[in-house]
């Protein structure tokens, strides 16, 4: 049921069409009648049985005019009310005709989804699952709740408060912020066509001409409303909605990406304070294993190259702490520009890196659809596609345009609102193409396109996520088992540096065995601390091709994009407090 406003700005409460005796083909309930005062102000509404077509809107307006007539009986009905009525009545013809949206209504494309990830990963309705959402805490569509807090799951508080700077100073997220606040004054701009344009032109002259003196004054405005008739307006408002939205899904993209590589770049720099430990601890056993040269040396049982080699040793480690110095400063003036600070003030205590990654919960392949901010983004850009097919077939129709203009213009010595100062005027004025040699059957056929081209994009978005996950699930596996080979390598090349340590002291055993074994455990307790810093950007990078607790449900919705669409009191016709 629609219901206008009146002049008065009021809405009335008349009774039922039932209680009043009336049946169901009344097309005017209560349209010509005066509704009691509330508060001292008359109310009065037209009320709408039924859907509204042409049909019944242009029966509606004869039905009001016939009301208004003497011969209904109410010859003695006052002219302001017959003038609200018939604009009423009008304005019920012209919402009749507006009706009508051509081109296609939009419906998600469908997408193959497989039942499981090839790679594992628990369903949400395991046990498994729920008991590891204990340390996993994804972002809700709750105004009221933190969204998005994937980092929480390392337990690491500096990198807690790196990656909440993000959404303070990061400029990459303040531009994306920015266009998606133009988005969002587009889609107003867009709705602002549904609405009349109506100027005003007040002027004011003084003259003299021939010794006598004139005042003129003119008070006029103007209107123009262009009829949606065929839906172009309300297919463009639909296309700017669904790229705000897009927009919107592009924002939280961004942010977890930033937030993703502030992680990554933190983890990268506490492998580097590891590696200078890992290089610190080698370069002083290989110290010590210069004192063991030099007494052998001096002792007559080694020779002085044994010696030299040693020293070798340990110039070489302490030169590549040097370097991993340097890396670890990089990485830090990276995660400075990422949450928009100057290098110069951001400094990160040393502190190695954690043993082992956190258990990343997977969930099943159709939630990926909902989860990740890309595939929205590519599924809201659908939508803005396919209406751009009304918009374009709309183009085949004829425009209507209603004009209006009035005020008051003339001389001031006949009295300035006399009636021979009143001017107004009122136009309709209808447009249609009869040739274009075929422009708009060609813009219906490319949006047809561009739109294939957008499902092409969203369904090849979703594979490329369901094979994200799937590198991530077999990057965690896969790596979990390697680390378990690697730090059985390196307990075993330390126990061997330890034998030939002890068979070099009885000289039964020569240096370039030592050094062999002494490399040997070094590359791989380097090894070993790269397959951790693998298996926590590995947990990283599948955190974020889950959507890092990101859901669809926080895009903003179109009612919260658009708002009303038309002005129409959508309040109780009698408010509680009246």
């Amino acid at each position: 049921m629609m219901r206008f406003r009146s002049m008065q700005d009021g809405v009335g409460a008349p009774p039922s069409p039932r209680a009043r005796g009336e049946g169901r083909d009344d097309l005017v309930v209560g349209a010509a009648r005066r509704q009691p005062t509330v508060r001292g102000r008359i109310r009065m509404r037209l009320v709408l049985p039924g859907p509204l077509t042409f049909a019944s809107a242009r029966r509606m307006h004869d039905a009001v005019h016939a009301a208004l007539s003497p011969r209904a009986g109410r010859g003695d009905a006052h002219p302001a009310w017959r003038h609200v009525l018939r604009t009423g009545g009008l304005v019920a013809l012209t919402t009749a005709l507006s009706a009508c949206v051509v081109g296609p209504d939009y419906a998600r494309p469908s997408v193959e989804t497989p039942l499981a990830f090839k790679q594992g990963g628990a369903r949400e309705d395991s046990v498994a699952f729920v008991a590891s959402r204990k340390n996993w805490r994804p972002g809700l569509p709750n105004d009221a709740a933190e969204r998005g807090d994937w980092w929480r799951v390392f337990k690491d508080p500096a990198l807690d408060r790196l990656i909440r700077l993000v959404d303070v100073d990061n400029q990459s997220l303040r531009q994306s912020v920015a266009n998606y606040r133009q988005a969002r004054a587009i889609v107003e701009s867009a709705q602002a066509a549904l609405y009349p344009t109506v100027i005003g032109a007040p002027s004011i002259t003084r003259s003299r001409t021939l010794g006598s003196e004139r005042t003129s004054v003119s008070i006029q405005g103007q209107a123009s409303w262009e009829l949606d008739l065929f839906g172009r307006i309300r297919r463009t408002i639909e296309t700017e909605a669904a790229l705000a939205q897009a927009d919107a899904a592009t924002l939280a993209l961004t942010r977890l990406t930033i937030q993703a590589e502030v992680a990554n770049n933190y983890l990268s720099l506490r492998y580097a304070d590891s590696l200078v430990r890992v290089l610190n601890a080698n370069v002083e056993n290989f110290k010590r294993t210069v004192a063991i040269t030099e007494n052998q040396y001096n002792a007559g049982v080694a020779a002085r190259s044994d010696v030299i080699t040693a020293q070798t040793q340990v110039q070489t480690t302490q030169a590549s702490a040097i370097a991993a110095t340097l890396t670890r400063a990089q990485f830090e003036n990276a995660i400075a520009t990422l949450v928009g600070r100057p290098p110069s003030e951001l400094s990160l205590p040393v502190a190695p890196l954690a043993l082992v990654p956190p258990a990343v919960p997977v969930g099943i392949p159709a939630a990926l659809l909902e989860r990740r901010p890309d595939v929205a983004q590519a599924e809201r850009t659908v939508q803005a596609q396919s209406e751009q097919i009304g918009v374009a077939v709309a183009a085949l129709y004829p425009t209507v345009t209603l004009s209006a203009s009035g005020g008051i213009s003339g001389l001031t010595s006949n009295g300035l609102l006399s009636a021979a100062n009143q001017v107004w005027a009122v136009s309709a004025a209808g447009s249609e193409v009869l040739f274009d040699g075929g422009a708009r059957s060609a813009a219906i056929t490319a949006a047809r396109a561009a739109y294939d081209a957008a499902v092409a994009n969203y369904r090849q978005t979703v594979l490329a996520a369901f094979a994200d996950v799937e590198n991530g699930l077999v990057g965690v596996r896969i790596l979990a088992r390697q680390q378990v080979a690697q730090d059985e390598a390196v307990t075993l090349a330390r126990r061997a540096v330890e034998i030939t340590l002890n068979e070099y002291r009885a000289g039964t055993q020569n240096f370039t065995t030592v050094v062999t074994a002494q490399a040997l455990q070094l590359n791989n307790e380097v090894a070993a601390l790269q397959v951790r810093l693998a298996r926590f950007t590995t947990a990283v990078g599948l955190i974020r091709a889950l959507g890092g607790g990101w859901d669809a449900r926080a895009l903003p919705s179109d009612a919260e994009l658009k708002g009303p669409r038309l002005p129409i009191d959508l309040s109780p016709a009698v408010h509680p407090d009246e």
